[in-house]
């Protein structure tokens, strides 16, 4: 059963099969389908883009991560766990969500940082991790990060908390259901006449998990959409037959859960990876991400250069493909909470460990926050 949460109503995945009801525990969290509206930018005609606002997705943090959340938290709870683990750059957004998320659930957070470009957003992010009380541990690159993880698990289950290991990103398979469930509550907005049936949808891809649940929720909803993964990351890049791959396992777990859900065909096509956009690596800006982000301020979305930045960038650059008949659809995964504002403790660079707190000095007398 769910556990008692913010969220509003039932997610589609579970209205559509009701024998997950029993076997995907959820915390939930989101306020409900989130809105999808016209969106004008140049280059585009009247009607021939739309954009999902899952930027309003929960009151805690929006975006893409209380998607897949829900059902991890969900899983931590049901099997008592205390503690929750997860890796990500120093202004790793899925962390503070994972933190922020966590905490409203009575569960504590464990981040274990790598290095990335300290920009003046990825300094603040880093002082929200602490202010929303996450324990911070240094990794430095991936092999430091990946004995720190082992070393902080061991450490959790001694003091008996029963830790959960959450993936980078929240892209596990009991992640990516959350994107089966947005797919499918698309389904009934398309259904509904609230926009036409998408051409392309536009999702930036780090880890893939977004993309995945997406992919394999349209093939059950029958959506014939095409899913473009803009990549954002350097770091163990995810490929196109690797994505398709996750997106087929991951139907196959449903139907093992349910069987009343199908097990439709993933093709190549019906997902495209575009590595245009991402410039010399990840977290850097490039200039076509800070003039998408500046051509959807002006549209009245707020988006940043590290993820949704180089995902509009991309679909900007072809502009003029989509029509209203057959319109292309860009996913906001981007949070527009002030999670700030109900922080529970300051943004102070004294409540960082000794090593980020070194490299945070090191970097801000350059830049301000």
């Amino acid at each position: 059963m769910a556990a008692a949460g913010l969220g509003a109503g039932e997610p589609a995945l579970l209205r559509a099969y009701p024998g997950l009801r029993a076997r995907l525990p959820r915390r939930a969290a989101l306020s409900g389908p989130t809105p999808v509206e016209p969106l004008a930018l140049p280059g585009f005609d009247a009607g021939a883009l739309f954009v999902k606002r899952d930027e309003r997705s929960c009151p805690l943090y929006g975006g893409n991560k209380p998607r897949k959340l829900e059902w991890i938290l969900g899983e931590a709870l049901a099997r008592g766990s205390r503690r929750v683990v997860t890796t990500g750059g120093l202004g790793t957004n899925h962390g503070l969500a994972t933190a922020i998320l966590a905490r409203d659930a009575g569960l504590a957070t464990t981040l274990v940082l790598v290095r990335q470009p300290l920009t003046p957003a990825v300094q603040r992010t880093l002082l929200l991790h602490a202010a929303w009380g996450a324990t911070l541990v240094w990794g430095g690159n991936l092999p430091g990060a990946i004995l720190q993880t082992l070393r902080v698990l061991a450490a959790s289950a001694a003091r008996g908390e029963r830790p959960t290991l959450v993936a980078t990103g929240g892209s596990s398979r009991r992640g990516a259901i959350g994107f089966v469930s947005a797919a499918l509550e698309l389904a009934e907005q398309v259904r509904a006449g609230v926009l036409p049936t998408p051409r392309r949808i536009y999702v930036p891809v780090g880890t893939g998990g977004t993309l995945v649940g997406l992919v394999a929720g349209l093939r059950l909803a029958e959506l014939p959409s095409q899913v473009v993964g803009v990549l954002v990351t350097d770091l163990l890049p995810p490929g196109p037959a690797r994505l398709a791959a996750r997106a087929r396992a991951l139907l196959r777990l449903l139907h093992r859960l349910d069987a009343s859900v199908p097990v439709p065909e993933i093709r190549r096509g019906d997902l495209e990876l575009v590595r245009e956009q991402l410039g010399p690596g990840y977290g850097t800006p490039t200039p076509a991400a800070r003039r998408a982000v500046e051509i959807a301020g002006e549209a009245g979305l707020a988006l940043e250069t590290t993820y949704t930045g180089k995902c509009l960038a991309a679909l900007l650059a072809r502009a003029g493909e989509a029509s209203a008949q057959a319109p292309d659809l860009f996913w906001n995964t981007y949070n527009a909470v002030d999670v700030a504002a109900s922080a529970p403790e300051p943004l102070d660079p004294a409540r960082l460990p000794a090593p980020l707190r070194r490299i945070f000095a090191s970097e801000a007398a350059s830049s301000s926050i």
